[in-house]
Protein backbone atom coordinates (compact mmCIF):
# COMPACT_ATOMS: atom_id res chain seq x y z
CA UNK A 1 0.00 0.00 0.00
CA UNK A 2 3.00 2.52 0.78
CA UNK A 3 4.56 1.88 -2.83
CA UNK A 4 0.96 1.96 -4.43
CA UNK A 5 0.43 5.66 -2.38
CA UNK A 6 4.32 6.61 -3.22
CA UNK A 7 3.87 5.91 -6.84
CA UNK A 8 0.35 8.01 -6.91
CA UNK A 9 1.54 10.80 -4.97
CA UNK A 10 4.23 10.92 -7.96
CA UNK A 11 2.25 10.41 -10.54
CA UNK A 12 -0.16 13.68 -8.89
CA UNK A 13 3.01 15.82 -9.08
CA UNK A 14 3.82 14.81 -13.12
CA UNK A 15 0.19 15.43 -13.65
CA UNK A 16 0.52 18.92 -12.18
CA UNK A 17 3.91 19.96 -13.69
CA UNK A 18 2.78 18.77 -16.97
CA UNK A 19 -0.37 20.80 -16.89
CA UNK A 20 1.77 23.84 -15.84
CA UNK A 21 3.68 23.04 -18.91
CA UNK A 22 0.81 22.55 -21.09
CA UNK A 23 -0.40 26.03 -19.71
CA UNK A 24 3.34 27.63 -20.80
CA UNK A 25 2.81 26.09 -24.03
CA UNK A 26 -0.56 27.16 -25.11
CA UNK A 27 0.40 30.91 -23.77
CA UNK A 28 3.26 30.49 -26.43
CA UNK A 29 1.02 29.09 -29.33
CA UNK A 30 -0.13 32.74 -30.15
CA UNK A 31 2.51 35.60 -29.35
CA UNK A 32 0.46 37.86 -26.85
CA UNK A 33 -0.58 41.50 -27.55
CA UNK A 34 0.69 44.27 -25.70
CA UNK A 35 -0.49 47.58 -24.03
CA UNK A 36 1.61 49.53 -22.50
CA UNK A 37 -0.70 52.55 -20.27
CA UNK A 38 1.59 55.64 -19.11
CA UNK A 39 0.56 58.20 -16.70
CA UNK A 40 2.72 61.35 -17.29
CA UNK A 41 3.90 62.34 -13.83
CA UNK A 42 2.43 60.31 -11.11
CA UNK A 43 3.91 58.85 -7.99
CA UNK A 44 4.04 55.28 -6.51
CA UNK A 45 0.93 55.63 -3.93
CA UNK A 46 -1.81 58.04 -5.64
CA UNK A 47 -3.66 55.01 -7.11
CA UNK A 48 -6.32 53.23 -4.98
CA UNK A 49 -5.27 49.91 -5.04
CA UNK A 50 -2.04 50.96 -3.03
CA UNK A 51 -4.56 52.43 -0.48
CA UNK A 52 -4.79 55.81 -1.27
CA UNK A 53 -8.34 57.54 -0.89
CA UNK A 54 -8.62 60.68 -2.47
CA UNK A 55 -7.87 59.31 -6.23
CA UNK A 56 -9.91 56.41 -7.41
CA UNK A 57 -8.88 54.06 -9.81
CA UNK A 58 -10.91 51.55 -11.12
CA UNK A 59 -9.24 50.48 -14.27
CA UNK A 60 -5.59 50.41 -12.87
CA UNK A 61 -7.37 48.29 -9.79
CA UNK A 62 -8.83 46.25 -12.38
CA UNK A 63 -5.37 45.32 -13.66
CA UNK A 64 -4.26 45.05 -10.06
CA UNK A 65 -6.41 42.70 -9.10
CA UNK A 66 -6.28 39.95 -11.96
CA UNK A 67 -2.58 40.54 -12.47
CA UNK A 68 0.05 41.50 -10.25
CA UNK A 69 0.33 44.79 -8.41
CA UNK A 70 3.93 45.26 -8.26
CA UNK A 71 5.18 47.01 -4.42
CA UNK A 72 8.92 48.18 -5.71
CA UNK A 73 9.19 49.48 -9.38
CA UNK A 74 11.52 52.36 -9.84
CA UNK A 75 12.49 54.31 -12.80
CA UNK A 76 16.19 55.09 -13.44
CA UNK A 77 15.45 58.86 -14.31
CA UNK A 78 12.40 60.07 -13.20
CA UNK A 79 12.21 63.22 -15.92
CA UNK A 80 10.01 62.04 -19.17
CA UNK A 81 12.31 61.36 -21.70
CA UNK A 82 15.01 59.53 -20.07
CA UNK A 83 12.72 57.49 -18.18
CA UNK A 84 11.11 56.76 -21.50
CA UNK A 85 14.35 55.98 -23.25
CA UNK A 86 15.14 53.55 -20.58
CA UNK A 87 10.99 51.97 -21.14
CA UNK A 88 12.25 51.53 -24.81
CA UNK A 89 16.17 49.92 -24.89
CA UNK A 90 16.12 48.38 -21.67
CA UNK A 91 19.19 50.25 -20.63
CA UNK A 92 20.55 52.76 -18.13
CA UNK A 93 19.75 56.03 -18.75
CA UNK A 94 23.84 56.32 -18.05
CA UNK A 95 24.25 53.90 -20.81
CA UNK A 96 22.31 55.70 -23.24
CA UNK A 97 24.58 58.79 -24.05
CA UNK A 98 22.71 61.49 -25.52
CA UNK A 99 19.67 60.24 -24.46
CA UNK A 100 20.59 59.89 -20.49
CA UNK A 101 19.43 63.85 -21.06
CA UNK A 102 16.15 65.41 -21.55
CA UNK A 103 15.40 67.08 -24.94
CA UNK A 104 18.19 64.98 -26.41
CA UNK A 105 18.74 63.93 -30.01
CA UNK A 106 17.91 60.04 -29.58
CA UNK A 107 21.19 58.21 -30.69
CA UNK A 108 20.56 56.51 -33.78
CA UNK A 109 22.60 53.29 -32.45
CA UNK A 110 19.69 52.62 -29.75
CA UNK A 111 17.46 50.24 -31.40
CA UNK A 112 14.08 50.75 -29.22
CA UNK A 113 11.81 47.30 -28.39
CA UNK A 114 8.92 48.70 -30.54
CA UNK A 115 11.05 49.13 -33.70
CA UNK A 116 12.33 45.37 -33.35
CA UNK A 117 8.41 44.05 -32.61
CA UNK A 118 7.91 46.48 -36.36
CA UNK A 119 10.25 43.97 -37.35
CA UNK A 120 8.85 40.53 -35.99
CA UNK A 121 5.66 40.92 -37.79
CA UNK A 122 3.73 43.53 -35.13
CA UNK A 123 1.31 46.09 -35.64
CA UNK A 124 3.11 48.54 -33.45
CA UNK A 125 1.15 51.90 -32.49
CA UNK A 126 0.76 54.90 -29.94
CA UNK A 127 -1.05 57.79 -28.79
CA UNK A 128 -0.38 61.24 -27.75
CA UNK A 129 2.92 61.29 -25.71
CA UNK A 130 5.47 58.35 -26.83
CA UNK A 131 9.49 59.38 -26.76
CA UNK A 132 9.00 62.80 -25.08
CA UNK A 133 10.69 65.48 -25.52
CA UNK A 134 13.35 65.16 -28.03
CA UNK A 135 14.30 64.32 -31.47
CA UNK A 136 13.77 60.81 -32.66
CA UNK A 137 16.11 60.81 -35.32
CA UNK A 138 15.88 59.55 -39.12
CA UNK A 139 16.52 56.48 -40.78
CA UNK A 140 16.51 55.72 -44.55
CA UNK A 141 15.54 59.21 -44.83
CA UNK A 142 12.07 59.02 -42.63
CA UNK A 143 11.62 60.33 -38.77
CA UNK A 144 12.02 57.41 -36.60
CA UNK A 145 8.78 56.05 -34.74
CA UNK A 146 10.46 54.88 -31.38
CA UNK A 147 6.94 54.33 -30.37
CA UNK A 148 5.37 53.02 -33.54
CA UNK A 149 3.14 54.59 -35.84
CA UNK A 150 1.21 57.88 -33.80
CA UNK A 151 -2.73 57.78 -33.86
CA UNK A 152 -3.33 61.02 -32.70
CA UNK A 153 -7.23 61.79 -35.32
CA UNK A 154 -9.66 61.16 -33.33
CA UNK A 155 -10.20 64.45 -30.69
CA UNK A 156 -12.62 65.13 -27.84
CA UNK A 157 -13.62 68.11 -26.23
CA UNK A 158 -11.69 67.54 -22.30
CA UNK A 159 -13.44 68.44 -19.33
CA UNK A 160 -10.56 71.30 -18.55
CA UNK A 161 -8.50 73.19 -20.93
CA UNK A 162 -5.06 71.76 -19.89
CA UNK A 163 -5.89 68.35 -20.48
CA UNK A 164 -5.73 66.67 -23.92
CA UNK A 165 -8.17 66.64 -26.70
CA UNK A 166 -7.03 64.00 -27.94
CA UNK A 167 -9.54 60.98 -27.28
CA UNK A 168 -7.02 57.77 -26.54
CA UNK A 169 -9.77 55.31 -26.10
CA UNK A 170 -11.29 56.15 -29.40
CA UNK A 171 -7.58 56.53 -31.25
CA UNK A 172 -6.54 52.90 -29.86
CA UNK A 173 -10.25 51.25 -31.07
CA UNK A 174 -8.81 52.99 -34.23
CA UNK A 175 -5.56 51.47 -34.06
CA UNK A 176 -7.09 48.10 -33.40
CA UNK A 177 -9.09 48.19 -36.54
CA UNK A 178 -6.38 49.23 -38.67
CA UNK A 179 -5.28 45.56 -37.74
CA UNK A 180 -6.91 44.19 -40.93
CA UNK A 181 -4.57 41.36 -40.59
CA UNK A 182 -4.84 40.25 -37.64
CA UNK A 183 -1.42 40.51 -36.01
CA UNK A 184 -0.47 40.35 -32.27
CA UNK A 185 -0.03 44.15 -31.78
CA UNK A 186 1.79 46.51 -29.19
CA UNK A 187 0.21 50.07 -27.96
CA UNK A 188 1.57 52.93 -26.19
CA UNK A 189 -1.20 54.88 -24.49
CA UNK A 190 1.01 57.76 -23.43
CA UNK A 191 -1.58 60.29 -21.55
CA UNK A 192 -0.23 63.97 -21.13
CA UNK A 193 -2.41 63.93 -17.97
CA UNK A 194 -1.27 64.79 -14.69
CA UNK A 195 1.10 66.75 -16.57
CA UNK A 196 0.86 70.47 -15.79
CA UNK A 197 -0.73 72.57 -15.94
CA UNK A 198 -4.02 72.19 -14.20
CA UNK A 199 -6.72 73.96 -13.96
CA UNK A 200 -6.69 75.26 -10.11
CA UNK A 201 -9.67 73.59 -8.50
CA UNK A 202 -10.55 71.14 -10.73
CA UNK A 203 -10.81 68.32 -8.43
CA UNK A 204 -13.40 70.24 -6.66
CA UNK A 205 -15.56 72.00 -8.84
CA UNK A 206 -15.49 69.12 -11.49
CA UNK A 207 -14.44 66.20 -9.67
CA UNK A 208 -16.53 66.58 -6.94
CA UNK A 209 -14.25 66.06 -4.64
CA UNK A 210 -13.20 67.77 -1.09
CA UNK A 211 -10.30 68.99 0.01
CA UNK A 212 -10.65 67.37 3.97
CA UNK A 213 -10.59 63.97 1.75
CA UNK A 214 -6.69 64.00 1.91
CA UNK A 215 -5.09 62.54 5.18
CA UNK A 216 -2.25 64.09 4.79
CA UNK A 217 0.17 66.41 2.84
CA UNK A 218 4.07 66.03 2.60
CA UNK A 219 6.27 67.90 5.30
CA UNK A 220 8.14 69.76 2.75
CA UNK A 221 4.97 71.92 2.06
CA UNK A 222 2.94 73.81 3.63
CA UNK A 223 -0.64 72.04 4.76
CA UNK A 224 -3.31 74.77 3.45
CA UNK A 225 -6.51 75.12 1.50
CA UNK A 226 -3.92 76.04 -1.68
CA UNK A 227 -1.69 72.93 -1.52
CA UNK A 228 -4.58 70.69 -1.44
CA UNK A 229 -6.46 71.96 -3.59
CA UNK A 230 -3.30 71.64 -6.27
CA UNK A 231 -3.35 67.91 -5.11
CA UNK A 232 -7.10 67.36 -5.96
CA UNK A 233 -6.64 68.78 -9.36
CA UNK A 234 -3.50 66.27 -9.67
CA UNK A 235 -6.02 63.57 -8.46
CA UNK A 236 -8.64 64.57 -11.26
CA UNK A 237 -6.39 63.89 -13.77
CA UNK A 238 -4.74 60.90 -12.61
CA UNK A 239 -8.84 59.60 -12.77
CA UNK A 240 -9.31 60.99 -16.19
CA UNK A 241 -6.64 59.24 -16.98
CA UNK A 242 -7.69 55.55 -15.70
CA UNK A 243 -11.21 56.16 -17.75
CA UNK A 244 -9.44 55.86 -20.92
CA UNK A 245 -7.66 52.83 -19.64
CA UNK A 246 -11.03 51.48 -18.94
CA UNK A 247 -12.64 52.33 -22.08
CA UNK A 248 -9.53 50.29 -23.92
CA UNK A 249 -9.97 47.47 -21.61
CA UNK A 250 -13.43 47.51 -22.15
CA UNK A 251 -12.73 47.53 -25.86
CA UNK A 252 -10.55 44.57 -25.65
CA UNK A 253 -12.64 42.55 -23.89
CA UNK A 254 -15.44 42.96 -26.46
CA UNK A 255 -12.78 41.87 -29.21
CA UNK A 256 -12.13 38.94 -27.35
CA UNK A 257 -8.33 40.09 -27.28
CA UNK A 258 -7.93 41.05 -23.53
CA UNK A 259 -7.04 37.58 -22.34
CA UNK A 260 -4.23 37.60 -24.57
CA UNK A 261 -3.03 41.05 -24.15
CA UNK A 262 -0.24 41.93 -21.60
CA UNK A 263 -1.58 45.27 -20.03
CA UNK A 264 1.17 46.85 -18.23
CA UNK A 265 0.24 50.10 -16.77
CA UNK A 266 2.74 52.95 -14.76
CA UNK A 267 4.24 56.54 -15.19
CA UNK A 268 7.34 57.62 -16.11
CA UNK A 269 8.30 59.91 -13.23
CA UNK A 270 6.72 61.17 -9.85
CA UNK A 271 4.53 63.91 -10.06
CA UNK A 272 4.77 67.37 -11.02
CA UNK A 273 5.12 69.08 -7.30
CA UNK A 274 8.51 70.49 -5.46
CA UNK A 275 11.36 68.33 -4.85
CA UNK A 276 9.49 65.19 -6.81
CA UNK A 277 9.69 65.49 -10.56
CA UNK A 278 13.10 65.59 -11.88
CA UNK A 279 14.69 64.92 -8.29
CA UNK A 280 15.88 61.36 -7.38
CA UNK A 281 14.22 60.89 -3.98
CA UNK A 282 12.11 58.31 -3.03
CA UNK A 283 8.64 59.68 -4.30
CA UNK A 284 10.52 61.15 -7.85
CA UNK A 285 11.55 57.32 -8.82
CA UNK A 286 9.23 55.01 -7.28
CA UNK A 287 6.56 54.57 -9.51
CA UNK A 288 3.34 52.62 -9.79
CA UNK A 289 3.01 49.28 -11.91
CA UNK A 290 0.58 46.51 -12.49
CA UNK A 291 0.44 43.71 -15.21
CA UNK A 292 -2.54 41.53 -15.99
CA UNK A 293 -2.53 38.81 -18.80
CA UNK A 294 -5.31 35.97 -18.14
CA UNK A 295 -3.53 33.72 -20.47
CA UNK A 296 0.12 34.38 -19.39
CA UNK A 297 0.23 35.53 -15.68
CA UNK A 298 -0.28 32.58 -13.26
CA UNK A 299 -1.91 33.33 -10.01
CA UNK A 300 -3.49 36.32 -10.51
CA UNK A 301 -4.08 38.69 -7.89
CA UNK A 302 -0.55 39.09 -6.30
CA UNK A 303 1.58 41.50 -4.45
CA UNK A 304 5.31 41.29 -5.56
CA UNK A 305 7.72 43.13 -3.67
CA UNK A 306 10.86 42.33 -5.79
CA UNK A 307 12.54 45.30 -7.04
CA UNK A 308 11.43 45.61 -10.59
CA UNK A 309 13.29 48.16 -12.98
CA UNK A 310 12.49 50.20 -16.27
CA UNK A 311 14.78 48.58 -17.94
CA UNK A 312 13.28 44.91 -17.41
CA UNK A 313 9.98 46.31 -19.56
CA UNK A 314 11.55 45.56 -23.01
CA UNK A 315 13.23 42.08 -22.04
CA UNK A 316 10.16 41.04 -21.20
CA UNK A 317 8.37 42.21 -24.10
CA UNK A 318 11.06 40.16 -26.27
CA UNK A 319 10.48 37.25 -24.85
CA UNK A 320 7.03 37.20 -24.27
CA UNK A 321 7.19 37.66 -28.50
CA UNK A 322 9.84 34.99 -28.81
CA UNK A 323 12.28 37.12 -29.97
CA UNK A 324 16.04 36.35 -29.26
CA UNK A 325 17.68 39.49 -28.03
CA UNK A 326 20.86 38.53 -29.93
CA UNK A 327 18.75 38.80 -32.84
CA UNK A 328 17.41 41.98 -32.26
CA UNK A 329 19.26 44.30 -33.67
CA UNK A 330 19.23 46.17 -29.85
CA UNK A 331 22.01 46.91 -27.77
CA UNK A 332 22.53 45.12 -24.83
CA UNK A 333 20.08 45.26 -22.70
CA UNK A 334 21.30 45.67 -18.97
CA UNK A 335 17.25 44.62 -17.57
CA UNK A 336 15.98 41.16 -16.86
CA UNK A 337 12.52 39.68 -17.91
CA UNK A 338 9.88 39.75 -15.64
CA UNK A 339 8.30 36.63 -17.18
CA UNK A 340 9.82 34.32 -14.58
CA UNK A 341 7.69 36.38 -12.22
CA UNK A 342 4.55 35.79 -14.28
CA UNK A 343 5.22 32.00 -14.07
CA UNK A 344 5.78 31.70 -10.60
CA UNK A 345 2.96 30.98 -7.63
CA UNK A 346 4.52 33.24 -4.87
CA UNK A 347 3.61 36.57 -3.93
CA UNK A 348 5.66 38.97 -1.68
CA UNK A 349 9.33 37.95 -2.54
CA UNK A 350 9.87 35.86 -6.21
CA UNK A 351 13.15 36.08 -6.15
CA UNK A 352 15.44 37.06 -3.16
CA UNK A 353 18.18 38.26 -6.19
CA UNK A 354 15.85 41.60 -6.87
CA UNK A 355 16.77 43.78 -4.03
CA UNK A 356 18.23 46.54 -4.94
CA UNK A 357 17.71 49.18 -8.29
CA UNK A 358 19.85 51.69 -9.56
CA UNK A 359 18.93 55.57 -10.31
CA UNK A 360 20.76 58.30 -11.47
CA UNK A 361 20.41 61.73 -13.47
CA UNK A 362 22.47 64.14 -15.68
CA UNK A 363 20.83 67.30 -17.71
CA UNK A 364 16.91 67.37 -17.40
CA UNK A 365 15.48 71.35 -18.19
CA UNK A 366 18.14 74.02 -19.04
CA UNK A 367 18.95 77.63 -16.53
CA UNK A 368 22.33 76.87 -15.17
CA UNK A 369 25.42 78.21 -17.00
CA UNK A 370 26.61 76.54 -20.11
CA UNK A 371 23.24 74.14 -19.96
CA UNK A 372 25.00 71.94 -17.34
CA UNK A 373 22.79 69.13 -15.56
CA UNK A 374 22.52 67.83 -12.16
CA UNK A 375 24.28 65.10 -12.00
CA UNK A 376 23.04 61.95 -9.47
CA UNK A 377 24.20 58.66 -8.90
CA UNK A 378 22.20 56.54 -6.24
CA UNK A 379 21.14 53.23 -5.46
CA UNK A 380 17.44 52.11 -3.52
CA UNK A 381 18.22 48.61 -1.41
CA UNK A 382 15.86 46.72 0.90
CA UNK A 383 14.53 50.28 3.48
CA UNK A 384 17.78 52.55 2.06
CA UNK A 385 18.52 55.14 -0.50
CA UNK A 386 21.64 56.13 -0.88
CA UNK A 387 22.00 59.57 -3.23
CA UNK A 388 25.56 60.69 -4.47
CA UNK A 389 25.08 64.13 -5.66
CA UNK A 390 28.41 64.79 -8.25
CA UNK A 391 28.01 68.42 -8.57
CA UNK A 392 26.99 70.24 -5.02
CA UNK A 393 28.43 73.60 -6.16
CA UNK A 394 24.74 73.23 -8.54
CA UNK A 395 21.24 74.13 -7.91
CA UNK A 396 19.38 70.61 -7.80
CA UNK A 397 15.94 72.38 -9.09
CA UNK A 398 17.70 75.05 -11.41
CA UNK A 399 18.91 78.37 -10.96
CA UNK A 400 16.74 80.65 -9.14
CA UNK A 401 17.36 83.90 -11.54
CA UNK A 402 16.38 81.57 -14.26
CA UNK A 403 13.17 80.11 -12.40
CA UNK A 404 14.15 76.82 -11.47
CA UNK A 405 13.71 75.49 -14.78
CA UNK A 406 13.94 71.56 -13.54
CA UNK A 407 10.23 72.43 -11.31
CA UNK A 408 7.19 72.84 -13.06
CA UNK A 409 5.07 76.01 -12.49
CA UNK A 410 2.07 75.37 -9.82
CA UNK A 411 0.45 76.58 -6.85
CA UNK A 412 2.37 74.80 -4.79
CA UNK A 413 5.81 75.87 -6.19
CA UNK A 414 4.59 79.86 -5.57
CA UNK A 415 3.69 79.02 -2.45
CA UNK A 416 6.84 77.82 -1.21
CA UNK A 417 9.02 80.62 -3.09
CA UNK A 418 6.84 83.10 -1.32
CA UNK A 419 7.36 81.85 2.60
CA UNK A 420 10.84 82.78 1.80
CA UNK A 421 10.22 86.19 -0.12
CA UNK A 422 8.12 87.98 2.15
CA UNK A 423 10.17 86.83 5.40
CA UNK A 424 7.83 84.41 6.83
CA UNK A 425 9.89 80.84 6.49
CA UNK A 426 12.63 79.77 4.15
CA UNK A 427 12.48 75.94 5.39
CA UNK A 428 10.24 75.24 2.91
CA UNK A 429 12.22 76.58 0.03
CA UNK A 430 15.23 74.92 1.53
CA UNK A 431 13.82 71.56 1.09
CA UNK A 432 12.35 71.79 -2.30
CA UNK A 433 15.47 74.32 -4.41
CA UNK A 434 18.19 74.30 -1.79
CA UNK A 435 21.35 73.02 -2.68
CA UNK A 436 22.60 69.66 -1.09
CA UNK A 437 25.30 67.15 0.02
CA UNK A 438 27.33 65.03 -1.35
CA UNK A 439 25.83 62.26 -0.11
CA UNK A 440 22.22 61.17 1.31
CA UNK A 441 21.28 58.61 2.89
CA UNK A 442 17.55 57.51 3.88
CA UNK A 443 15.71 54.71 5.24
CA UNK A 444 12.55 55.28 2.65
CA UNK A 445 10.17 52.70 5.18
CA UNK A 446 9.84 55.42 7.96
CA UNK A 447 11.05 57.82 5.82
CA UNK A 448 9.75 58.10 2.62
CA UNK A 449 9.87 61.49 2.20
CA UNK A 450 13.38 62.10 2.47
CA UNK A 451 13.58 64.25 4.84
CA UNK A 452 16.24 62.88 7.94
CA UNK A 453 19.57 62.55 6.07
CA UNK A 454 20.69 59.46 8.05
CA UNK A 455 24.56 59.50 6.52
CA UNK A 456 26.25 60.68 9.85
CA UNK A 457 24.49 57.59 12.01
CA UNK A 458 27.21 55.40 13.39
CA UNK A 459 24.87 52.35 13.20
CA UNK A 460 24.74 52.94 9.58
CA UNK A 461 28.47 53.55 8.28
CA UNK A 462 28.71 49.85 7.61
CA UNK A 463 25.22 49.88 5.27
CA UNK A 464 26.38 52.82 3.83
CA UNK A 465 29.85 51.31 2.78
CA UNK A 466 28.28 48.47 1.22
CA UNK A 467 25.54 50.27 -0.72
CA UNK A 468 28.20 52.43 -2.03
CA UNK A 469 30.69 49.93 -2.93
CA UNK A 470 27.99 47.92 -4.47
CA UNK A 471 26.96 51.25 -6.56
CA UNK A 472 30.45 51.86 -7.88
CA UNK A 473 30.72 48.09 -8.60
CA UNK A 474 27.61 48.01 -10.45
CA UNK A 475 28.31 51.29 -12.74
CA UNK A 476 31.99 50.41 -13.53
CA UNK A 477 30.25 47.44 -14.99
CA UNK A 478 27.31 49.17 -17.18
CA UNK A 479 30.06 51.41 -18.34
CA UNK A 480 28.68 54.95 -16.93
CA UNK A 481 30.93 57.69 -17.81
CA UNK A 482 30.78 59.65 -14.16
CA UNK A 483 32.70 56.70 -12.79
CA UNK A 484 35.60 56.34 -15.15
CA UNK A 485 36.17 60.66 -14.89
CA UNK A 486 34.23 61.18 -18.50
CA UNK A 487 31.14 62.14 -16.75
CA UNK A 488 31.52 65.89 -18.23
CA UNK A 489 30.57 64.37 -21.71
CA UNK A 490 26.55 64.36 -20.92
CA UNK A 491 26.91 68.11 -20.11
CA UNK A 492 28.39 68.67 -23.21
CA UNK A 493 25.82 66.72 -25.41
CA UNK A 494 23.56 69.23 -27.48
CA UNK A 495 19.83 70.84 -26.05
CA UNK A 496 17.81 69.21 -28.73
CA UNK A 497 15.25 72.25 -28.42
CA UNK A 498 17.49 74.77 -30.29
CA UNK A 499 15.27 77.76 -29.05
CA UNK A 500 16.67 77.19 -25.72
CA UNK A 501 20.28 76.38 -26.23
CA UNK A 502 22.90 78.24 -24.06
CA UNK A 503 19.62 79.45 -22.15
CA UNK A 504 21.69 80.92 -19.23
CA UNK A 505 24.20 82.99 -21.94
CA UNK A 506 20.81 84.06 -23.75
CA UNK A 507 19.29 85.39 -20.39
CA UNK A 508 21.58 87.47 -19.00
CA UNK A 509 22.56 89.16 -22.07
CA UNK A 510 18.64 89.92 -22.00
CA UNK A 511 17.39 87.87 -24.38
CA UNK A 512 15.09 85.82 -22.64
CA UNK A 513 13.58 82.50 -24.30
CA UNK A 514 10.62 81.27 -23.81
CA UNK A 515 9.79 79.00 -20.84
CA UNK A 516 6.24 78.43 -20.71
CA UNK A 517 6.55 75.24 -18.10
CA UNK A 518 7.55 78.04 -15.29
CA UNK A 519 5.80 81.10 -14.23
CA UNK A 520 7.01 84.16 -14.61
CA UNK A 521 6.73 84.81 -10.74
CA UNK A 522 9.23 81.50 -10.84
CA UNK A 523 12.42 83.66 -11.60
CA UNK A 524 14.21 85.59 -8.70
CA UNK A 525 14.22 88.87 -9.60
CA UNK A 526 16.16 89.73 -6.26
CA UNK A 527 17.65 86.48 -4.89
CA UNK A 528 19.00 86.62 -1.61
CA UNK A 529 21.88 84.49 -1.22
CA UNK A 530 21.76 84.34 2.44
CA UNK A 531 19.21 81.47 2.26
CA UNK A 532 21.79 79.39 0.11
Amino acid sequence: MGVWMKSWSVYICFLLLSGCIKHHDSVNDVRPNILIAILDDASFEHMSAYGCDWVNTPAFDRVAENGILFMNAYTPNAKCAPSRAAILTGRNSWQLEEAANHWCFFPDKFKTYPEVLIDNGYHVGYTTKGFAPGIPGIVNGKRRELTGKAYNEVKLDPPTPYISGNDYAANFKQFLDDNEEGLPFSFWYGSIEPHRRFEYGSGVSIGGKRTEEIDSVYSFWPDNEVIRNDLLDYAFEIEYFDRHLAYMLDELESRGQLENTIVMVTADNGMAFPRVKGQEYELSNHLPLAIMWAEGIVNPGRKVNDFISFIDFAPTFLEVARIEESRSGMQTITGKSLVYIFNSLSDGVVDPTRDRVLIGKERHDIGRPEDHGYPIRGIVKGDYLLIRNLKTDRWPAGNPETGYLNCDASPTKTVCLNLRRNGITDSYWKWNFGKRPELEFYNIRKDKECVHNLVDNPTLQDVISQMNDQLEKELKEQGDPRIFGNGDIFDKYVYADSARTNFYTKFTEGKRPPTGWVNDSDFEVEFEVTFQ
